[in-house]
């Protein structure tokens, strides 16, 4: 008997860390804050909530190719994707207000020595917090911007929430204003106005008839063999995310000195 007493906290403490680590890893509730523990990829809830369309992707007019990544992707071989003819990336740096890819400075400064382009992007929770205390997260945890030549301005990436209502409860004219909220003040904190990474059918729904073509580069996220429509009031897109297989790849719209020119600011 006593052998048992002795292994009960032990065994206490086993079922309590495993109902720890599940709870831990499972999204929360629709309507209810988003626990920041998931790490979400750039365009993951647009392809669960869009699809994907057969087709290899053509891109008229001068064109250069890259790829963006998280820690899904783990530490990276950047010199093969070099090799494979990709001039430029863009890496995860943070979610919400807490997350921070632990991969970041491998991935960041992989690319950047094997002589791509780089910048970093933010996954945005609107409903965790503002647009502001977001993008001051996102400067301070590797969105900020130098002039290098070779450092690409910050990304907002909005796409669907991941953990409930796909509007994350915003109506439009809020979550325009998360969004102005957000871009202006990346642009205080560093210069440059952020690229908005979304698709043309979550904006349509959740931001709506609200401008920011006249600042902010467009990166449009559609898995097809053409752009299609772009979201309100955008005529051209900086960014296209077009495939995530083998990994997501995009297109710049121009050609590498047009690149360095956004990366020199």
């Amino acid at each position: 008997m006593a052998t048992v007493h002795h292994r009960r906290p032990v065994l206490a403490a086993v079922l309590g860390a495993v109902v720890a680590t599940v709870l831990a890893t499972t999204p929360a509730a629709a309507g209810s804050t988003a626990p920041q523990v998931t790490n979400h990829e750039m365009g993951s809830q647009i392809r669960l909530r869009e699809g994907v369309s057969r087709g290899a992707a053509r891109a008229t007019g001068a064109t250069v190719s890259g790829i963006d990544v998280s820690s899904h992707q783990g530490e990276v071989d950047w010199s093969s994707w070099w090799n494979q003819g990709k001039r430029f990336a863009y890496v995860k740096a943070t979610e919400g207000t807490s997350y921070r890819n632990p991969f970041f400075a491998q991935q960041y400064n992989g690319s950047y020595r094997v002589g791509m382009i780089r910048g970093a992007y933010h996954f945005a929770l609107p409903d965790v917090a503002g647009g502001a205390v977001q993008a001051k997260f996102f400067t301070t945890s590797g969105g900020a911007w130098s002039r290098d030549g070779k450092t690409l301005p910050g990304v907002v990436d909005l796409e669907y929430n991941p953990y409930g209502e796909p509007c994350y409860g915003l109506s439009q004219a809020a979550m325009g204003t998360w969004i102005r909220d957000f871009t202006t003040t990346y642009k205080s904190r560093t210069g440059r106005d952020a690229v908005i990474y979304t698709s043309t059918t979550w904006w349509a729904r959740c931001v709506g008839a609200r401008s920011f073509s006249g600042t902010n580069p467009l990166w449009v996220a559609r898995y097809a063999s053409a752009v299609g429509t772009l979201p309100y009031d955008w005529a051209v897109w900086t960014f296209w995310q077009y495939t995530s297989s083998p990994i997501d790849q995009d297109y710049f719209n121009g050609t590498i000195d047009r690149l360095r020119v956004l990366a020199t600011g």
